[in-house]
């Protein structure tokens, strides 16, 4: 069931129209999510210019858990088309997908290390609405981060939660960029897609 229809790319500004022209060479095709954010180029822009000031190379955030936590997001959003492309970058940054198979028991596997299941558990209580960021949780992060680098992983889940709810709730189905299970909820949404 589509929504919203995402605008015509040829209809898009020219800007908006290379960086569709730049997801084509990067993924094949343009993201089905970008396409409905350039309806509103001023959003378009604004998230475009956001996800890359978090997902920037000098990030003190190594790459690879940056990519899973924005999996574990989606996860927990029930993103069916977040879990498909963040799931495609973790295993692109070197991760594994066994390790993404096991990330809703990331707390009882051994697969994860501290520092990963810190962080998991802080994008876990950030997520969840009915929940609080404990001063335990910010105990347990200050002993692998500073300030600065907890700032970037906040803004990193709370980027999450925008961009996984977006998805969701105009229904953006999975791109077939990576074959990972998701939850049953965005299963049943999927109808048949590759997720």
């Amino acid at each position: 069931m589509e929504l919203v229809h995402a605008k015509n790319e040829k209809e898009s500004p020219w800007l908006i129209r290379i960086i569709f022209w730049l997801q084509t060479r990067k993924y094949e095709k343009p993201l089905e999510s970008r396409k409905l954010w350039a309806r509103v180029p001023r959003l378009f822009w604004g998230v475009s210019i956001l996800y890359g000031a978090l997902d920037r190379k000098k990030s003190p955030l190594d790459p690879q858990l940056r990519a899973l936590v924005t999996v574990w997001v989606s996860q927990i959003n029930n993103c069916a088309f977040c879990v498909d492309i963040n799931s495609a970058l973790v295993l692109s940054r070197g991760g594994s997908m066994k390790k993404l198979k096991e990330l809703n028991h990331f707390s009882n596997s051994e697969l994860f290390s501290a520092l990963e299941k810190v962080v998991l558990k802080y994008a876990k209580s950030i997520t969840y609405t009915d929940r609080n960021v404990e001063e335990h949780d910010y105990s347990a992060l200050k002993q692998h981060f500073d300030d600065d680098a907890i700032i970037e992983l906040t803004g990193l889940i709370a980027f999450q939660n925008l961009s996984s709810k977006f998805n969701n709730a105009l229904n953006i189905l999975p791109q077939g960029f990576c074959n990972i299970s998701v939850s049953q909820n965005a299963k049943k949404r999927c109808r048949g897609s590759k997720c």
